[in-house]
């Protein structure tokens, strides 16, 4: 399984449903290619499908503060950086684009949050530049998109943040509702409650057919956020800074 982060509860229906029970996981770029942590069919189904893996031998990884760029410790949240033969020399003739990317030391610093375990397991909690940060919390979108992949009636599920004058952002939901199902804004919002922190649960909740998504098929977060603030009414919003 890869090419975009897949939510745990599809990767158990993967397992259950289509009979493939040794699927694992990939974690990489194509600045690592072709990646740089891997789940095993040796690995405890649950560690399959909530994590991506050991990092690949002869490869080095680390996790970062993003503001200071020290080693965080264990179970700490920071920026994943990997280094080793699998990492690019530079983006060809794009020097600050290669300056921004990889340090002085050859670390590629990917972009993507994560937690590494005690046992040496790395886990995806997302983008940093789809990080929210509502009123001085950090919010990561992905711990909510799992949150929700578990309500019955939802087939899919987006978080991103939007524009708030008086908290810096709020989080808007994308919900595509399984075949057949019909859902409120209110129902959404009344199964976070009491589940999850009151600050994450989303501000705003949208119901799509699909999603934006590239020839590649990734998702296009930022065409989200930006047809969300265009449908909520919140261009002014958008105006004010957030630190």
């Amino acid at each position: 399984m890869a090419g975009s982060p897949c939510p745990i509860e599809v990767m158990k229906e993967v397992n259950r449903k289509m009979h493939m029970s040794e699927i694992v996981i990939v974690y990489g770029q194509t600045e690592t290619s072709p990646g740089v942590t891997m789940t095993t069919t040796k690995d405890p189904l649950e560690r399959r499908v909530t994590t991506v893996g050991r990092a690949f031998p002869h490869t080095e990884l680390k996790i970062v503060n993003t503001s200071t760029g020290k080693i965080v410790p264990t179970g700490e949240i920071g920026e994943i950086c990997a280094r080793g033969y699998c990492v690019m020399k530079c983006y060809y003739n794009n020097p600050s684009a290669t300056h921004a990317t990889l340090d002085k030391d050859h670390w590629n610093h990917t972009g993507d949050l994560g937690i590494l375990d005690e046992e040496g397991f790395f886990k995806i909690v997302g983008r940093l530049k789809d990080m929210v940060i509502r009123g001085g919390e950090n919010i990561y979108p992905r711990e909510i998109e799992e949150f929700l992949h578990h309500h019955e009636k939802i087939f899919d599920v987006y978080v991103v943040g939007v524009p708030d004058i008086k908290y810096g952002e709020e989080l808007c939901a994308l919900v595509k509702p399984k075949p057949g199902q019909t859902m409120t804004e209110e129902e959404v919002k009344d199964y976070c409650k009491g589940k999850i922190a009151h600050f994450k649960i989303p501000r705003y909740v949208m119901f799509v057919n699909e999603f934006p998504i590239t020839i590649s098929g990734k998702i296009q977060k930022f065409r989200m956020r930006d047809e969300s603030i265009k449908v909520l009414g919140l261009e002014e919003g958008s105006k004010v800074e957030t630190a």
